[in-house]
């Protein structure tokens, strides 16, 4: 009896389920025609906004981010509808809730890692700079390898690797030597007090303009700056074409070498430093006369 009684359970309840799923055959249908309506529309926007975003930036990491979200997120709209159809509705919601609960814990357990993601998707639509460039940042000065949303890598011209974070990248200063295609080279020398400061003015601007690597059409410079304890002091400036470190080092080389050469065939001074000595309580005394004779 025990046995029969269960049987008619079981039996009546997969009735139940069969007529209810026949019941819900048109839904389901539509259910799955609304899913599948959403996968290629997601699609089809997915490659529309990758067109776009191609043309307001070319940073890879950030394309596949709002592309792939978009697409997920359309996705996630049509099957929330599915949902409904079906009327599931207390499921959509508990889902909804958790996400919002589970978004808000991770918001505050990642706070610096959302700051530099956020700061990551800002320079890749700005872009400040871009992989190649040669930049300066915190303190930290090398050759941009690498950026992706969460750090921005730097090979220094000694060869080392320095993770940058996003966050601290964007909100300091940025110095990118590398967006102007030309850097200012700037030369600190001094002259004797003896020297004609006309003469040396000139000598020194034909000098710097003879290099082949000067750009004639920018402004080369001579500004006298100083008086220093040995020397007048001055600043030569001048352009050239940079795209690569060595080119700035090398010019300045090369200048330096040209303004000494010019200087010794026009016997002009590049003085040493010189130190005056006072022997005396008051200053300005000889060595003999403060010091005994017969000590001498």
């Amino acid at each position: 009896m025990d046995i029969s009684n269960a049987l008619e359970l079981v039996i009546e309840k997969l009735e139940t389920w069969i007529r209810n799923l026949i019941i819900m055959l048109p839904n389901l249908g539509l259910a799955i025609l609304i899913i599948l309506i959403g996968y290629f529309v997601a699609k089809m926007v997915r490659n529309l906004i990758n067109k776009l975003m191609r043309k307001v930036t070319g940073h890879a990491t950030l394309l596949n981010l709002v592309v792939n979200t978009v697409y997920i997120i359309i996705i996630l709209v049509a099957t929330f509808i599915a949902l409904g159809i079906l009327k599931l509705d207390t499921a959509v919601t508990s889902l909804l809730a958790g996400a919002g609960i589970i978004g808000l814990a991770l918001g505050f357990a990642f706070q610096d890692i959302a700051a530099n993601f956020m700061a990551g998707i800002i320079m890749a639509i700005r872009v400040p700079f871009r992989e190649g460039d040669i930049i300066e940042s915190q303190d930290k000065m090398g050759i941009v390898h690498e950026m992706n949303l969460r750090a921005t890598v730097i090979r220094s011209f000694e060869g080392q690797y320095q993770i940058i974070p996003n966050k601290e990248v964007f909100q300091n200063t940025i110095t990118n030597y590398s967006r102007l295609g030309k850097r200012r080279v700037d030369l600190e020398v001094g002259v004797s007090y003896g020297d004609d400061l006309e003469k040396v003015k000139n000598l020194t601007l034909e000098a710097v303009k003879s290099l082949d690597y000067v750009l004639p059409d920018d402004d080369i410079s001579l500004y006298y700056n100083e008086f220093g304890d040995s020397s007048i002091n001055f600043k030569v400036r001048f352009w050239i074409d940079f795209s690569k470190q060595p080119q700035y080092l090398k010019a300045k080389s090369e200048a330096i070498m040209a303004i000494k050469k010019t200087y010794d065939e026009n016997d002009i001074m590049i003085p040493f430093p010189i130190r005056t000595l006072d022997f005396g309580i008051k200053g300005g005394e000889k060595l003999n006369e403060v010091w005994p004779k017969d000590n001498l």
